[in-house]
């Protein structure tokens, strides 16, 4: 009992963490809201008023229960533990934004539904997602001590580093130079702060100060036309909504199962981020339990899908910055209370139409530059190829999602662009197909050469031959466009080739290694 009373629960620390967590969140969200409503003119009504509330529900019952374990911890250890933080997955969210909810909404309304009921359509068939996504995790959760120690950290992180240096990192980076004077401004309060690791006069927090200083010039420069862009002005319009428990999601499963392929690997990322997470934490003195934190962020997610949320819950990769920071368990508490309730009192809707994406994108390229320097400080030095070599299937995703745009390029044109013979398979197809399930490719090609590095030739060619079985059925290389499985002798065309001898050659360089193990060089140090 004394422990506990020793425990300083809130600190001027969790005011940075705070601003920083809600920064992330709204900054997800409003690119989430941002794909949807502009870039596929999905109805409005929908994101915020169905959508975000079950989200943003989620997020609520992920950080009141990691604030909890924070004191169960504290009350154990007697140490002053920084609470685990959880958010909304960047990546899965705008991944499935951009390759699920967005397409299957163009989909539907090419069957013939209106706008209207095409989005609540979608609607059931993202919380379906959820649901389907809640369910894996909380499975996961109970092996993911296993999953961790039989996967080099090289794998695990050059996935993530993939993720955040591309996803998370470069597509906000295009952001704030959409509006320069705005996005530089906040980016250089950012980088300051939080990554030179200086002080702002009054010691304001750096995040705090970025938003506030990037929205108030983006308001007072907008309506002068100082902008680059064209200036629109917020609406105060809240958007009630109790996210309640429905059974809508069962009318969305079927039509989820197409999708599955594509939101699977998101899935497994968490619960790869989730690992990754505890082990930082464990590593900065705060001794959680791995299935806790997993199964907790596994019930968040399943809890969003059924009240009606699209996006999935982890645990950000950033607790040592938190703890750096000086926060403890009150910025999960604050961040899961204001998140929450903004979803139910429609808040969050008004707050993502005030701060324009140029000043919340920086926040996102500081949790890229953490998550990337990770990946490389945390894994034996040696393993930095294989880190590398794990980020190069998120380029080729990045690329695929451009391609996919038939804003940029027709569908006309991009059949004809991976169908053209030549003396090589086309390029655009190979780049679709290394892009698809980029997750669990990066994780697989990091932990071959990582095994390769520490001369274990005999594990190096096992993961061939896993990623050989995997490309074969087109759970990751898929040659389709939209990145579904399939039994390849069903596939037509040039598309074909890619699981035939996609699969070889891993075959071949599995052998290759294999028989390479029994040769005297193999065995040298190097």
């Amino acid at each position: 009992m004394e422990e506990r009373k020793g425990y300083r629960w809130f600190a001027p620390g969790d005011f940075s963490g705070f601003f920083g967590m809600i920064s992330d969140n709204m900054a997800v969200l409003a690119f989430m809201a941002g794909i949807l409503i502009y870039a596929f003119d999905f109805p409005a009504d929908i994101v915020y008023r169905r959508m975000i509330p079950g989200t943003a529900f989620g997020v609520l019952f992920g950080d009141l229960v990691y604030t909890w374990l924070a004191f169960r911890l504290a009350k154990k250890t007697g140490r002053q533990v920084t609470a685990m933080p959880l958010g909304l997955d960047a990546p899965s969210t705008i991944g499935i934004a951009l390759a699920v909810l967005g397409p299957a909404f163009v989909a539907l309304k090419g069957d013939g539904y209106s706008p209207a009921e095409a989005a609540r359509l979608t609607w059931y068939l993202g919380m379906a997602t959820m649901v389907l996504i809640g369910v894996f995790k909380v499975a996961a959760s109970f092996c993911g001590d296993w999953i961790g120690k039989i996967v080099p950290a090289a794998g695990l992180l050059g996935s993530l580093a993939g993720i955040g240096l591309l996803l998370i990192g470069f597509v906000p980076l295009v952001n704030i130079f959409g509006l320069p004077v705005v996005g530089l401004i906040a980016l250089g309060i950012v980088l300051y702060t939080l990554v030179a690791k200086l002080e702002l006069p009054g010691k304001l927090p750096g995040v705090f100060a970025a938003v506030l200083i990037g929205t108030l010039l983006y308001h007072l420069l907008g309506p002068r036309g100082l902008l680059a862009g064209t200036y629109q002005p917020a609406v105060l319009e809240l958007n009630f909504a109790l996210p309640l428990p429905r059974l809508d999601f069962i009318r969305g499963m079927v039509p989820a199962l197409r999708y599955l392929p594509i939101a699977l690997p998101f899935a497994i990322l968490t619960v790869i981020g989730g690992i990754n997470v505890t082990a930082s934490a464990r590593l900065a003195g705060d001794d959680y339990s791995t299935r806790s934190i997993l199964l907790t962020e596994a019930l968040a997610t399943l809890a969003s899908g059924i009240c009606g949320g699209v996006a999935q819950s982890t645990p950000y990769i950033g607790q040592p910055a938190y703890k750096r920071m000086g926060a403890r368990a009150g910025y999960t508490l604050l961040t899961g209370l204001f998140i929450g309730l903004g979803g139910i009192f429609g808040y969050l809707s008004f707050f993502l139409n005030l701060i324009p994406a140029a000043v919340l994108a920086p926040i996102l390229v500081f949790v890229a530059l953490d998550i990337v320097s990770q990946a490389f400080t945390s894994t034996p030095k040696r393993h930095a190829p294989a880190v590398v070599l794990a980020i190069f299937p998120t380029i080729a995703r990045l690329l695929s999602i451009k391609y996919e745009d038939t804003a940029l390029i027709p569908t006309a044109h991009l059949q004809k662009l991976i169908s053209e013979t030549g003396s090589t398979l086309p390029e655009v197809l190979v780049t679709l197909a290394l892009g698809n399930g980029f997750i669990l490719t990066g994780l697989l090609w990091g932990g071959f050469l990582a095994m390769l590095i520490d001369r274990k030739l005999k594990v190096s060619s096992l993961y061939l031959l896993v990623i050989a079985a995997l490309t074969f059925f087109g759970v990751i290389h898929s040659a389709t466009i939209d990145g579904r499985l399939y039994l390849p002798w069903t596939l037509q065309g040039l598309a074909r080739a890619i699981p035939y001898h996609f699969c070889l050659g891993y075959l071949a360089m599995a052998v290759m290694l294999f028989l390479l193990s029994f040769t005297r060089g193999s065995k040298c140090n190097g």
